[in-house]
C-alpha cells in the first residue's frame, strides 16, 4: 500500500461516511464502486471490503444523532438488523459464487433501477 491508495482510501471512508449520515447510505452505492475504479479491486473484494467496514459499528454515531433527533425507529432497526444477519450471510454465500462480470452486471442494474425509481417513482409526498 502506498501513499496514493492510503489517501484513496480516506476519500472512500470519509465520502461513504457522508453519504452514510446524510442518506443512510454508503457500502454498496458508494465504497464498492469506488475501491473497483480508484483501487482497481475486484468485484468480490471490494464488496467482501465494504462488508468488513460495517463489522465495527461506524454507524453508530451516525444513527445515535437520528435517535436523539427521534428519527430511528429501534424496533424497525433491530427487525432488520437481526435478518440482516441471515441475508448477508446467503447473499454472500451466492455472490462469492457468480462470475465477477456477472457480478458487477447485476450491481450495476441494481443501482439503475434504484436510481430510476427514486426520480421517477417516489411515493413520497411531495412538501
Amino acid at each position: 500500500m502506498n501513499i496514493s491508495d492510503i489517501i484513496i482510501l480516506i476519500c472512500i471512508g470519509f465520502a461513504a461516511g457522508a453519504f452514510s449520515g446524510m442518506f443512510g447510505i454508503g457500502g454498496g452505492l458508494i465504497m464498492v464502486p469506488a475501491m473497483v475504479f480508484f483501487l482497481g479491486m475486484s468485484q468480490h473484494a471490494a464488496q467482501g471490503t465494504s462488508l468488513g467496514v460495517l463489522v465495527i459499528p461506524v454507524a453508530a454515531v451516525a444513527a445515535f444523532n437520528y435517535y436523539k433527533q427521534g428519527q430511528l425507529d429501534v424496533k424497525y432497526a433491530l427487525i432488520i438488523a437481526l435478518t440482516f444477519i441471515a441475508g448477508g450471510y446467503f447473499g454472500s454465500k451466492l455472490s462469492l459464487g457468480l462470475n465477477e462480470l456477472i457480478l458487477k452486471r447485476i450491481f450495476g442494474v441494481l443501482m439503475l433501477v434504484m436510481a430510476l425509481r427514486l426520480i421517477f417513482f417516489s411515493k413520497a409526498n411531495p412538501v
